[in-house]
């Protein structure tokens, strides 16, 4: 009995089946054969037999995929899906099944020889795994840039060497978490890759001056997600009750909000489908100011439009394949009894019409949130950090400089389309915000300079992202948001003086903190600095666009731009190149160094969201708050998205002890690392707990987030102020105003 029924999936685009079809089946094969994939034994196991090939038909999962390219060219990527699909077999038997970590690692930093990005391959295969992708490299490079090569290679490593992560969890029974596991299975589960083989298979690959763009990206994946999740709601019942694997979208849903199976299967789809949304939004509204911005000529244009439809052509061939290969669940599939109907042969443009109508209601209520709804105080998780910080000695002199500071550069004056007597800040305003409060314990050693430039920077971050809704977000008119941003970033040259003089407190903040941080820094690092910053003032723009169609994110696109809007690139970037010297930048690129920081900084705005969310939701009418987007992807009542934001909290904190405690000590060993380069990483984990206590100390005793300072600041009663009531958060260290001395010291260790 299967463990649940499939759900109804959003498919709206035919799928279509290239005529090569058969060819590319018996040329597979062959080539299986030819590399030893089939009846060989590999250490006395055999991965495959013939019956194997056959009943999985990857041709016919190619086919599907790639309806248009020509027979010599579905050839190629048909062996590339049976290499793929091979090696993952292989891994299972030889090294996930036996928990054979040490060789395992070997046999991965093996296949990085067979991939090089210029000259030929000079080693020699030693297994079908190998030998197939020696064979592969050959075939598929010459075609390509070195931009494409340097991409696929990225892509086919970490498919690789991220296999070591799931080994690690199974060897350990750890399931990950909700955001982690998304952010694993990009990797793991090889549709990043899929995505460059797209743009080999369909002639289109992408102008490399805008293949690193966020759109892009946002392209590749919601496309790679949405593949993901459709393969764990086929594959849950192999993987999880025959393979005991731990990574399956499925299961981390089951355990983690504490549902049924078939419950966790319906979420799941939930996010598939918001996944395929963002595709289709991010395409019909951001990719043709892209091409404008970067002046992509009319070949380029075609060329990205082509990789789109590509990818569009995946998913549908995908999951008709899905319906069929015996290596999944889908006996009700195949015999065509999906709510959206008939499943057969050529039959998916029957569900293209039932496929948009159903996904009507859910697109409409993305765009109606009620702003101004009236809420109250809220009833908080709880946040129990077992690490804590100390304050700066200089904070008081701090406060003083930094509201000096804001003066002079006229954070205080009015702004045009701001309030009309006083500027988007007051001096009580700012004092009330106390940034420097964070910044005495984001950085408890910093000398008295250090203190009120991180103050500085956190003020003015805080400035902008507030000035930007107030005086562009009461028109839907982007220019003069677009023009603002770019001036910003005239001000902060990597080579020579700005090309901009400033003209607003904006603009004179910006500038007089960039000489003051930028200039005494090497140009690499400045360069690696700019782009931090730009980061962050890009997202401000994102946020304006969510704002003016009232549109509430898609959850993993608001987690993922999240990070970037609460400026967590620019303060990371800032402690990164403090430590360049000790540690090879390559380093800093890992996936646990990038998890440590990505855990890191979901704690941190996930803590400003919880605290932030009144203010948000109830006086600024706001759609960027987490458990807002939860309320609407789950459909969820507040307290109940309260229970799931502080769960994520709480799963991030989790990972974040985890990769310091069992990751970077594996990190140190992997890549043979010096005592001082060791030192330097564990001094980075440390400067990291302070910025999340940091953060923590300062929401509770700043006066932001109060609903008696906020009746203040927007100078009447809003409409959720009356009888709200909520109680209080619930800590299990003092809280309140004043009492942040008893956490300033860590508690006792927890683990």
């Amino acid at each position: 009995m299967q463990p649940f029924e499939l759900p109804e999936f959003y498919m709206p685009y035919p799928a279509r089946l290239n005529p090569n079809l058969e060819g590319a089946r018996a040329h597979s094969k062959a080539w299986a054969y030819e590399m030893d994939m089939i009846d060989v034994p590999q250490n006395g196991t055999v991965i495959w037999d013939e019956h194997d090939l056959d009943s999985h038909d990857y041709a016919l999962l190619c086919a599907y995929t790639h309806p248009d390219c020509d027979g010599p060219e579905l050839n190629l990527i048909t062996d590339w899906y049976v290499w793929v699909f091979y090696f993952d077999d292989h891994f299972l038997e030889l090294y996930k099944r036996t928990h054979d970590w040490d060789n395992a690692r070997a046999y991965l930093d093996r296949l990085r020889l067979f991939m090089p990005v210029e000259g030929p391959i000079t080693e020699q295969p030693t297994n079908p795994v190998e030998a197939g992708l020696a064979d592969l490299w050959a075939r598929t490079v010459p075609a390509m840039t070195a931009d494409w090569r340097r991409r696929f290679v990225d892509s086919t490593k970490a498919l690789l060497d991220e296999s070591l992560w799931e080994l690690a969890n199974i060897n350990k029974g750890r399931l990950s978490n909700p955001i982690e596991y998304i952010e694993m299975r990009r990797k793991v589960g090889g549709a990043p890759w899929s995505a460059n083989l797209v743009e080999h298979a369909a002639k289109a690959e992408v102008p490399a001056v805008i293949a690193a763009s966020r759109p892009m990206h946002v392209l590749r994946d919601t496309f790679s997600d949405a593949v993901h999740l459709r393969n764990d709601l086929f594959s849950y019942e192999r993987e999880v009750h025959d393979e005991g694997e731990l990574s399956n979208g499925v299961l981390v849903f089951e355990k983690f909000l504490d549902i049924g199976t078939q419950e966790a299967a319906e979420a799941v789809n939930d996010l598939l489908t918001s996944r395929l949304h963002q595709f289709e939004h991010t395409t019909l509204t951001e990719l043709e100011p892209l091409f404008d911005e970067h002046a992509v000529d009319p070949e380029g244009r075609l060329k990205v439009l082509a990789y789109v439809k590509g990818l569009q052509d995946w998913q549908s061939g995908g999951h008709e394949w899905h319906m069929r290969s015996s290596r999944y669940m889908n006996k009700e599939a195949a015999q065509g009894s999906f709510p959206l109907g008939p499943s057969g042969l050529g039959t998916s443009a029957a569900r293209l019409v039932p496929a948009l109508l159903s996904s009507l209601a859910d697109r409409a209520r993305r765009h109606a949130n009620v702003p101004f709804r009236p809420i109250g105080p809220i009833a908080m998780p709880p946040i129990d950090l077992p690490f804590g910080t100390t304050l700066s000695p200089h904070l008081d002199q701090a406060r003083e400089n930094v509201i000096e500071w804001g003066a002079r550069m006229g954070l205080f004056d009015p702004v045009p389309g701001g309030p009309p007597h006083e500027g988007v800040w007051t001096e009580a305003k700012m004092r009330d915000y106390d940034l420097p409060l964070c910044s005495a314990g984001i950085h408890p050693d910093a000398s008295p300079e250090a203190l009120d430039l991180t103050s500085g920077w956190l003020a003015w971050g805080t400035y902008g992202d507030d000035l930007y809704p107030v005086v562009f977000g009461r028109t839907p008119d982007m220019a003069a948001a677009k023009v603002t941003t770019a001036r910003l970033k005239q001000l902060m040259p990597v080579d020579g003086p700005p090309t901009a003089v400033p003209a607003s407190a904006l603009e004179r903040g910006l500038a007089d903190l960039w000489v003051r941080t930028a200039g005494p820094m090497t140009r690499e690092n400045r360069a690696a600095f700019r782009s931090a910053v730009d980061v962050m003032v890009d997202s401000w723009l994102w946020e304006l666009e969510n704002m003016h169609l009232n549109r509430i994110p898609d959850p993993v696109d608001y987690i993922e731009m999240r990070r970037k809007t609460f400026g967590s690139d620019m303060t990371m970037a800032l402690s990164r190149i403090g430590h360049g010297e000790q540690v090879p930048p390559e380093i800093f690129r890992t996936r646990p160094v990038q998890a440590l920081e990505n855990s890191a900084a979901d704690v941190a705005w996930m803590i400003n969201d919880i605290y932030s969310y009144q203010k948000e939701i109830q006086f600024e009418g706001e759609v960027h708050n987490l458990i807002r987007v939860v309320e609407h992807f789950l459909d969820a009542p507040l307290d109940r998205a309260i229970t799931v934001v502080g769960d994520l909290l709480a799963a991030r904190l989790d990972q974040f002890l985890h990769v310091i405690e069992v990751e970077l000590p594996a990190l140190f060993e992997d890549y043979s690392l010096d005592q001082q380069a060791r030192q330097t990483l564990q001094r980075y984990a440390q400067e990291l707990k302070h910025w999340i206590a940091g953060i923590l100390i300062w929401h509770e005793d700043c006066r932001r987030y109060k609903e008696e300072h906020l009746q203040r600041q927007f100078g009447h009663e809003s409409p959720g102020a009356v009888g709200a009531g909520a109680a209080v958060a619930s800590w299990r260290l003092p809280k309140g105003l004043g009492t942040s001395a008893a956490r300033l010291t860590p508690p006792v260790s927890v683990g």
